[in-house]
């Protein structure tokens, strides 16, 4: 681009100067500011910027929506003409969570545990779709699996099937390492605990809850403590680890620097492991299979009023940053049931999005620059990436971001009455389907269809008759309370 400094250095005066940037950090698509003023920022003379595709105010933090690729040299360019100290996301965190309540703090704590490990997740997700598509009779090959034609195959499944189940296996160390690491621990520690709960000498909790009468009992002191692994379960090694990481740090102001090492671990995890398997465990099992079975049994007895709910309040949860409660529940129904609901049904917002962002291309037809914003947004989406859409198009004219939420519901209820399963939290967009298991495939593809015709039409009619509101005046920022 040929006015590429020129253009940071029109976004950096539109925010308000260089001296109105307290904070500058930046994720996979947007720049993520955080200003002294924010009363200074000319948000009309930031977004006819050709380099800007949206911004508002989330989080504390004003964010602009640059793209994905772009968005680093944006960063570089501006850091380098403003002088800015370049900030960490942790940093810029730090900064914006003394303005949280207490609820925002613990969405926040959730997400900061559960994205770290979501590439793994995702990977096994897909592994576990590829040894579906493998071993399932029907897909190649009509009453017969691609392995029952080809058996010589079997042990590249069997390799896969290895590779795909090692994430859910090992789910509390994996939950472990990043939780204890965002409580300020030792995150190598964290792994051991994660490890100590699934250890093979304990009970396994899928054969616990088959048959209770299995367990063996540790005597301690009179307290008979039940050998129960945590197999799969989220929630217990949560607050295990916010327990090993307070007394770790606890035990390094007590314990002399020149004998720490002998003494902060072993003793640490001995008092976790402890106050684990005695009391925090059982009680915070109970409650997560509580959840866990509240959200199967309300879609079992009203389905299609189920998905319909939570399809049409799944963008909104986006914007806000809610969605985060979803995923450690994905995550728990994963370890424990060996398939998600929640995640497929919810689906049909990333393509609804997309779906919005690709109608608004033809609706604009005089605004060549909401025009490339609105198709570039639309691959993107349809990838997985739904912010340019949102922050890009859809939200910004509101009635495509209503259409979505209405689309996303329809659509949502109708898995929801298919009772559409996945194997793990997958990778979004058109290759999700990759994570459904192969006998879904059917109502979830016309599910996805319903979203996304329901979503184009939708758009198309408020937009004729000038439902929920026309192009807005960019006067201020939009300000969205969470963020992703």
């Amino acid at each position: 681009m040929e006015n590429f400094k020129e253009n940071v250095a029109q976004i950096i005066d539109s925010i308000g100067g260089k001296t109105n940037i307290q904070n500058a950090t930046h994720c996979v698509t947007r720049l993520r500011l955080i200003l002294h003023d924010q009363a200074q920022v000319d948000i009309e003379k930031l977004e006819e910027n050709d380099l800007v595709k949206g911004s508002f105010l989330a989080s504390g933090q004003f964010q602009v929506v640059i793209g994905p690729g772009l968005v680093d040299k944006v960063y570089k360019e501006l850091v380098s003409q403003t002088g800015v100290t370049e900030s960490s996301a942790e940093e810029i965190k730090e900064v914006v969570t003394e303005k949280k309540n207490p609820l925002q703090k613990a969405i926040r704590t959730l997400a900061d545990i559960f994205i770290p490990i979501l590439p793994a997740i995702v990977a096994a997700g897909l592994l576990m779709g590829l040894n579906n598509i493998l071993s399932n009779p029907g897909i190649f090959f009509d009453k017969k699996s691609f392995l029952d034609v080809y058996s010589s195959w079997a042990g590249f499944a069997g390799i896969i099937n290895v590779i795909a189940n090692t994430a859910f296996t090992f789910l509390p160390a994996l939950i472990g390492w990043s939780a204890v690491k965002k409580f300020g621990g030792n995150p190598v520690l964290g792994i051991v605990l994660g490890l100590v709960l699934v250890h093979p000498s304990l009970l396994s909790a899928y054969d616990f809850a088959a048959d209770p009468d299995k367990a063996k009992y540790w005597n301690i002191l009179g307290l008979e403590i039940p050998q129960v692994g945590y197999q799969g379960q989220v929630i217990p090694v949560i607050f295990a680890s916010y327990i090993l990481a307070f007394c770790e740090r606890k035990l390094k102001k007590l314990v002399p620097e020149s004998i720490q090492l002998i003494f902060v671990s072993p003793v640490a995890l001995l008092v976790t492991g402890f106050i684990t398997f005695t009391v925090i465990g059982p009680i915070t099992m109970t409650g997560a299979n509580w959840i866990t079975d509240s959200i199967v049994s309300l879609f079992d007895v009203a389905p299609v009023l189920a998905g319909a709910l939570y399809g049409f309040i799944s963008p909104p949860l986006v914007i806000t940053g809610m969605h985060h409660l979803f995923l450690g529940v994905n995550l728990q129904m994963a370890g424990s049931l060996g398939y998600v609901t929640l995640w497929p049904i919810g689906e049909t917002v990333t393509m609804a999005q997309g779906a919005a962002a690709l109608t608004m291309f033809f609706i604009l037809k005089t605004n060549q620059k909401f025009r490339g914003v609105a198709l570039t947004s639309t691959a993107s989406a349809w990838m997985g990436i739904t912010e340019p859409a949102i922050y890009g198009v859809n939200l910004r004219f509101r009635y495509p971001f209503i259409a979505v939420m209405i689309g996303s519901a329809v659509g949502s209820a109708f898995l929801a009455y298919e009772n559409v399963k996945a194997t793990s939290v997958g990778v979004g967009g058109i290759l999700s389907f990759l994570s459904v298991f192969p006998e879904y495939w059917g109502p979830y593809f016309i599910g996805q269809g319903i979203s996304i015709v329901l979503t184009i039409g939708l758009t198309l009619i408020f937009y004729k008759y000038q439902i929920f509101g026309q192009k807005q005046k960019n006067a201020k920022a939009q300000s969205v309370d969470g963020g992703l």
